[in-house]
């Protein structure tokens, strides 16, 4: 065999295995090859294995001064894209008031909708840059981006065309989400909202290919179980994935819904009681923790270590977003879940890999494997575990995308 380039000098070469918890076990073991090299080829892996047993040749070779080497990380639920801060709900929350009452009172999601309404696109780009850049340079090779803050079709159609150019200026692969978020402030307009939703923008996103998947956050100051079935019954009859915010404040039905219709994931969860845990065993439903939330708001954590031991296939994402989990570092993401969340280390870089790729319906992101884009990490420390163990700086050295460095 013939590489464009050899990554040699590899202290642990760690991987999950296999597609995802779609096409099997739940929480797959690492693979860890140790003294290990990977070959380039065309932006894909080539080969990979003990160095000393590398017998092709290779245009270039870089060695990386016995770093351990992992995947890339999937970042599977974030909100990058948004203009205005949440200073003032961050200060009346760590004064004592509930974020379900900053919502109802008009603050919260509302106070960015309002902002971002009154962003140009151009803007809004310019903010999210560099949020995108920093999960970059934190890991994150594959990150989902998704609209919500909108509220009307023109201007969640103007968020997916943000984040469309998010994709064409970062080296990251971005997946596009549409979020319906809340609903209007008055009930009598809920039912004219969601036909809108269902018949107007769902048919024009997909139209457009504007995003892969729609969202939809069930919460009791939110939508219901049965308004966000309509919804996600549409967006799965122009062909669109489906997903759901749910139980992150009270249990009201979303996870048994995105289970009966096989959403892609079920995100927070930090409300689900051992029943529904239970009914997380037998299912290609992944369940995305997101425990910057819990830091942020001082929620009790998603039951990550219950979820696991019952059989769940877990994520883990940042939920970058203005309000409740201004977490910028999808290493850092996975660091909170081990302590917050009950995951052990190979749990951990399993939940923000391989799992985190079939949360977003991915079979070709997640893992460094023959075939597959050459996306991977190069860690400051010789042991891997240092991704999970570090708090207040970036564990990641370099990352690679298709086999270029594009941070370091």
């Amino acid at each position: 065999m013939k590489a464009d380039l050899l990554i040699r000098g590899i202290s642990q070469l760690v991987t999950a295995e296999g597609p995802g918890p779609k096409h099997g076990h739940a929480m797959r073991d690492l693979r860890v090859t140790v003294d290990a090299a990977v070959a380039v080829s065309d932006g894909r892996i080539l080969w990979t294995g003990l160095e000393k047993a590398w017998s092709g040749g290779a245009a270039a070779t870089v060695h990386v001064g016995h770093r351990a080497v992992i995947p890339g990380l999937v970042d599977p639920h974030t909100h990058a894209v948004w203009a205005g801060d949440r200073l003032a709900d961050f200060d009346a929350r760590i004064s004592g008031v509930p974020y379900e009452k900053i919502l109802a009172a008009g603050g919260g999601i509302w106070s960015t909708i309002r902002a971002t309404a009154a962003a140009s696109k151009d803007e809004l780009l310019a903010l999210a840059r560099p949020r995108i850049e920093a999960l970059l340079r934190s890991g994150a090779t594959v990150i989902e981006v998704k609209s919500g803050y909108g509220f009307a079709s023109d201007k969640e159609l103007a968020m997916l065309e943000v984040i469309r150019c998010l994709s064409d200026t970062t080296c990251a692969r971005i997946i596009p989400t549409l979020l319906i978020h809340v609903p209007p402030k008055s009930a009598s307009d809920r039912a004219a909202y969601v036909s809108d939703v269902c018949q107007t923008l769902i048919p024009e996103v997909a139209r457009r290919k504007l995003a892969v998947a729609v969202d939809v956050f069930v919460e009791k100051e939110a939508w219901s179980a049965a308004e966000a079935e309509k919804i996600l019954a549409s967006a799965r009859e122009h062909g669109l994935a489906v997903k759901l915010h749910t139980e992150q404040f009270n249990r009201v039905g979303g996870l048994e819904l995105g289970l009966r219709i096989g959403a892609l994931s079920v995100d927070h969860l930090e409300a689900c009681s051992p029943e529904q845990v239970t009914r997380m065993s037998d299912t290609s439903t992944v369940a995305t923790l997101l425990p910057g939330v819990s830091l942020h708001l001082g929620l009790p954590p998603a039951p990550g270590r219950a979820l696991i031991d019952a059989g769940a296939a877990v994520a883990v994402g940042t939920d970058l977003n203005p309000g409740s989990s201004p977490l910028f570092s999808a290493a850092a993401a996975l660091a909170l879940a081990v302590r917050l969340n009950g995951l052990t280390a190979r749990e951990a870089l399993t939940a923000g890999t391989v799992n985190a790729a079939a949360a977003l319906g991915l079979s070709d992101a997640g893992r460094i494997e023959t075939g597959l884009p050459a996306d991977f990490l190069v860690l400051h420390d010789s042991d891997w575990r240092d991704l999970l163990y570090t708090l207040g700086n970036n564990p990641v050295r370099e990352v690679w995308i298709r086999g270029e460095k594009v941070a370091a």
